[in-house]
């Protein structure tokens, strides 16, 4: 069968546990028409980048199946349908990555703090005052020569 991958947005003034049920419901879905869902990530609140039906921000959720297209095809009707249900994003891909999603490990990284030390970024303390006061100097002398 195919592999995909499908990504949920659900209304902002939903609670977790509303949020997850939803994730539960669609995986039925897809159990009952011959699929299977190999993996459920729940993301979170994040922020949308624009706003839709006039939310700003989103319960994500981002499923890994394994199920015929007629099966995605029902899911995704549904998932329309559903008045807490914002957007669906579905992906055909070749094979499933192990581990963890992207925005998972982004999340992991932020919990453990692991944002290394500022002065890494090199000599911006002056935040590039000195070569404003440079420039500014040179200029000076080119209007004085004028």
């Amino acid at each position: 069968m195919p592999l995909y991958e499908h990504v949920l947005i659900a209304r902002q003034d939903l609670s977790n546990t509303q949020a997850e049920g939803l994730v539960e419901h669609f995986s039925t879905v897809l159990a009952d028409n011959g699929g299977k869902v190999v993996e459920s990530e729940y993301w979170g609140v994040r922020a949308l980048a624009y706003k839709i039906n006039k939310n700003r921000k989103g319960h994500y959720a981002f499923l890994r199946t394994d199920a015929p297209s007629a099966a995605v095809q029902e899911m995704e009707r549904l998932a329309r349908l559903h008045d807490d249900v914002m957007r669906v994003l579905t992906v055909k891909v070749d094979a499933h990555q192990e581990g963890p999603s992207i925005q998972m490990q982004k999340r992991d990284e932020r919990e453990r703090g692991d944002r290394g030390d500022r002065r890494d970024r090199g000599d911006r303390g002056d935040r590039g005052e000195r070569r404003d006061r440079e420039d500014r100097g040179e200029r000076r002398e080119r209007e004085d020569r004028n």
